[in-house]
């Protein structure tokens, strides 16, 4: 017989660079338990690589959120971001022998709360479609199942590719088209900021972004990506492409070429997008180019704070998971 806590967990608190083992362990673990329970025993979730962690933590600021144990071990912890007032969390995870004792629901509420109170319009999460207990869960609090996010990948093959634009933050001019990349993603989304997210990226080394211009030279889209290894202890064996703006699929489809190209100059051979699907132009283009959809998530937002209207025919993809 389990007996019941003494005490609840206490929290929450702002992780430091110290606890990145101990939320690596948990993630694992709890992840791991959840594909048991949805009949996928023979999975095992690794653990991420640390420097995704710091893009995480530093991401989100004090938004990342953790719980504590009465003995001071962690026991939960869920990382909210905020691009803008585009709001959303993850990721997020009880440990299992603290699960089923309301610890979830608070830490949910701990972050709507704290997006709510910086002005978010959109406050959102992803969760695995076949994996009815959370999507039951998130309801409860408000949350409303949405399009899916499918990760659409292909192996890629050497051939004559452009040269493509790096953002590089490094580089002589970067402030300038750091203030296009925003410029360009207040107009076609108004109220999403990646600014955040294509510095870390950069500073990181996690990996850069690709610009692609009009013939006059004005920024036409932009394709953030991640080349760094997801897992932790495993070698770099793909490219991510996480946020992307694009004023149509014609840019699409040369911010896919720019990709492409970033790719194969890092001798890596895979290729994936985060491609949210209700942009059905921009999904059914990269079918159309050869990506094939290898895995699927559950868009879900809260009532009162969907996703922000985009300009018609822009496309803009926006990882809600790191």
């Amino acid at each position: 017989m389990a007996w019941p806590h003494e005490r609840r967990p206490f929290g929450p608190s702002r992780p430091t660079a110290r606890d990145i083992d101990a939320l690596n362990r948990m993630f694992a673990d709890a992840f791991t338990d959840r594909y048991r329970r949805d009949g996928l025993g023979g999975v095992r979730v690794p653990k991420l690589n640390p420097a995704i962690w710091r893009y995480a933590l530093e991401d989100a600021e004090d938004g990342a959120m953790i719980w504590r144990d009465e003995s001071g071990a962690l026991c939960g912890f869920n990382i909210a971001h905020l691009s803008g007032r585009e709001g959303w969390m993850g990721p997020l995870a009880v440990r299992t022998d603290r699960q089923g004792e309301g610890l979830g629901k608070e830490m949910l509420g701990a972050a709507i709360d704290w997006l709510k109170r910086r002005g978010a319009a959109t406050i959102g999460l992803e969760t695995m479609p076949r994996t009815i207990d959370n999507i039951g869960f998130y309801s409860s609090l408000g949350f409303v199942p949405r399009p899916l996010t499918v990760t659409l990948t292909r192996d890629l093959s050497r051939g004559p590719r452009p040269s493509p634009e790096w953002l590089a933050a490094s580089a002589p001019g970067a402030e300038v088209r750091l203030a296009e990349c925003r410029a360009l993603t207040a107009r076609l989304a108004p109220g999403v900021d990646f600014t955040r997210e294509l510095c870390l990226t950069a500073t990181l080394g996690l990996g850069d972004t690709a610009l692609v211009r009009d013939r006059d030279g004005a920024l036409a889209g932009f394709a953030l990506y991640h080349a760094a290894p997801l897992a932790d202890g495993r070698m770099a064996d793909e490219v991510r492409v996480l946020k992307l703006v694009a004023t149509g699929v014609d840019t699409l489809g040369r911010l896919v070429d720019a990709v492409e190209a970033a790719a194969l100059a890092g001798h890596l051979r895979r290729l994936s997008f985060r491609a949210q699907s209700a942009f059905e132009a921009g999904y059914l283009c990269l079918v159309r180019l050869g990506y094939r959809a290898s895995w699927t998530d559950l868009r879900m937002t809260l009532s009162g704070f969907g996703e922000a209207p985009v300009s018609p025919g822009a496309i803009v993809w926006s990882n809600w998971e790191i």
